[in-house]
């Protein structure tokens, strides 16, 4: 009966050793951020894009982006107002969409 005893207290000694660690090794999900922008060019691997600036993450440029979905370039053209998904540290546009145009006085 002891020896049970001792061998679950060796366990659980263990177990509260290691969970912390373990928790404490768990990447939090980068922050995400929406991107909006005027589309300049369309290449073979990305958008040329005029972006807004990114409160907190990135000022207005130009500048070529990769896309998640390389078959949104067969559908995008220069002109096209775009809206997507982008995270901290990756300058990948994720979920890219085509904004219609504002009308004006609305």
């Amino acid at each position: 009966m002891q020896t049970r005893i001792r061998s679950l207290a060796i366990v659980l000694i263990l177990l509260s050793a290691v969970a912390p660690f373990s928790f404490s090794q768990q990447k939090q999900a980068p922050k995400s951020y929406v991107f909006k922008g005027k589309v300049e060019s369309v290449g073979q691997k990305g958008l040329m894009v005029a972006n807004e600036k990114i409160e907190g993450w990135m000022d207005a440029m130009s500048m070529m982006y990769a896309v998640d979905k390389p078959e949104v370039l067969k559908t995008i053209k220069a002109g096209d107002q775009i809206r997507a998904t982008v995270y901290d540290g990756d300058y990948t546009l994720h979920d890219v969409q085509v904004v219609p145009p504002q009308q004006k006085g609305k």
